[in-house]
């Protein structure tokens, strides 16, 4: 998945609502500082974690309903690397 922000939000959704990983913890924190340092280039994006969530390396906000579709048809049998 190239759009980090589509990444973020799924492994997120999956790890706090599912108690699933979809990837190690330390490449979820790496994402996050991805995101946090090409901020400008996506904070327009319409579900884009806060500043303050991706220093924290979290995401308690709402999903959207396309996150959570994708993040179960992920879980059952997808790949998140494209």
């Amino acid at each position: 998945m190239k759009n980090p922000v589509h990444r973020y939000l799924m492994c997120s959704y999956a790890y706090y609502r599912m108690d699933e990983s979809l990837i190690p913890d330390g490449d979820f924190d790496e994402l996050a500082k991805q995101l946090l340092a090409e901020y400008p280039k996506w904070k327009d994006h319409p579900h884009c974690p806060s500043e303050d969530d991706l220093r924290a390396g979290t995401y308690l906000g709402d999903f959207p309903t396309i996150v959570e579709i994708a993040t179960l048809l992920y879980l059952k049998g997808g790949n998140l690397s494209h």
